[in-house]
């Protein structure tokens, strides 16, 4: 492309139909993946009695969905770097409806838990590849809003997802109102598959990969469908700047290796906000089922009801990082979402002393809303901080690193709150948002603010840097 800046020109667009259609379908996968994290909690009670499982055996269901995840998000992380965006979440998406879809025919709780993993491992895959599509098609000047807005897509799944269990599974017959719930959302998956066909692959990672004109031509032809519908003869200008070429990738695990030697500071900022947030929301989650709500006496239908008001704060939440994200910047915005979390989760000690149940589901509430802003305004931040051809690497990576938190968080919660008390254990769930907070203190002083910058100024390739 004559050394002209592929990115300045994606960035000079003006927003148009095609940059809400990314935005929309891509981000359709946070919805998928909340649905499933929050349905299993209100029918997980009818898949044990069905299956005559104990408490323990129940809770496999949770590990080895983080679990699957995990592995997804590694393994198609590497894999979208290599083999490119489009083709994996269109894969990713594949896995998650088809296992979705036979987890609805699980004849024993063991087929159901190895169709659970295998659906997590498509949900996995989603946090890589659609992160950095999302990353590298909008416009600088909106990146950090519509980040936002996308991730923010998980709260609303929330709430669809506690009404779905109130009216609509809960009415049904045991036996058949588990497997209509997660019928929904493999319906939901099977339209956004058919939509994402049209997206075409990342200019971008197609140049990072050495096909300059494969990227031109798809480039042009995202231009020439905005010109069309703004009625332009001419795009803006925009500010040519050369775009190195990196290295081309051989084999899968250079990657991770390429990641860590090169990388070290953004991968850690990855990981270190990752488990920060995915320990403290997951174990938020847990630990107020099993004692926060048991202890002011909600229970069954009734903490249903609490996880769907903290549904709605958490919309709320995720409304603050997508107005400050482009404005405040986003080290400030992230710093302030963990800040706020930690303090959130004493806000919930002090309601749960009261043995109130209208001062604990305001606490919820609270809390809900300020982990949101928390891990919707760190997703943007650190997908972005990677260079093109690894950044799916590095986000499933970091989301991996955040699951292992999220995987042993409620188990410790349950261990201090046994042996020291509620206050005790939510002040531990304090200290885990706290570590956000001293990675984001660092970042603020050493890291790159990205707020109005192109990707390739964010992270130079490494022939440009």
């Amino acid at each position: 492309m004559d050394g002209l800046s592929l990115g300045a020109r994606l960035d000079r667009l003006p927003w148009s139909k095609f940059h809400t259609w990314i935005a929309v379908v891509l981000g359709a996968g946070w919805f998928l993946d909340a649905f499933q994290v929050t349905i299993i909690g209100g029918v997980l009670s009818f898949v044990m009695t069905q299956f005559h499982v104990n408490a323990v055996e129940g809770s496999l269901a949770v590990s080895l969905w983080l679990i699957g995840i995990m592995t997804g998000a590694i393994v198609f992380g590497i894999l979208t770097d290599y083999y490119g965006r489009r083709s994996m979440f269109i894969v990713t998406l594949l896995v998650y409806a088809l296992f979705s879809i036979i987890t609805i025919f699980a004849w024993s709780y063991t087929s159901f838990l190895i169709f659970r993993f295998l659906t997590a491992v498509g949900v996995g895959g989603e946090y890589s590849a659609v992160n950095s599509a999302i990353q590298e098609f909008i416009p600088s000047k909106a990146r950090g809003k519509v980040g936002a807005m996308v991730d923010n897509m998980w709260s609303l799944a929330a709430v669809v997802a506690s009404l779905v269990t109130i009216f609509f599974v809960g009415i049904l017959p045991p036996t058949i109102g588990w497997r209509v719930g997660f019928g929904f959302g493999a319906l939901v998956a099977i339209f956004v598959l058919f939509a994402r066909r049209g997206i075409p692959e990342s200019p971008r990672w197609l140049f990072s990969k050495g096909h300059p004109q494969d990227a031109e031509t798809v480039l042009e032809g995202v231009e020439n469908q905005v010109k069309s519908e703004h009625g332009l003869a001419e795009l803006p200008p925009y500010q040519a700047a050369k775009v190195g070429q990196p290295e081309k990738v051989l084999s899968f695990w250079p990657q991770l290796r390429e990641l860590v030697a090169k990388y070290p500071g953004r991968l850690a900022l990855g990981c270190a906000l990752d488990f920060s947030e995915a320990s403290g929301y997951y174990g938020l989650f847990t630990f107020a089922a099993v004692v926060v709500f048991p202890a002011v006496h909600v229970v069954g239908v009734q903490a249903t009801w609490y996880y769907l008001w903290g549904g709605v704060g958490a919309v709320i939440g995720g409304i603050i990082p997508y107005l400050t994200m482009d404005s405040w910047g986003r080290k400030p915005t992230v710093l302030s979402g963990y800040v706020v979390a930690a303090l959130s989760m004493l806000v919930i000690a002090a309601a749960g002393a009261t043995h109130s149940p209208t001062a604990v589901l305001w606490a919820f509430m609270l809390a809900e809303a300020c982990a949101t802003w928390a891990w919707v305004s760190a997703y943007p931040t650190f997908s972005e901080s990677f260079p093109t051809h690894l950044r799916a690497t590095g986000v499933g990576f970091s989301v991996a690193v955040g699951r292992l938190g999220a995987a042993f968080a409620p188990l410790w919660l349950a261990a201090i709150a046994a042996a020291q008390g509620e206050s005790a254990a939510l002040s531990v769930l304090a200290a885990f948002y706290g570590m956000g907070v001293v990675t984001m203190i660092i970042w603020s002083i050493w890291g790159v603010e990205a707020k109005g910058k192109s990707l390739e100024e964010v992270a130079p390739p490494p022939a440009a840097g």
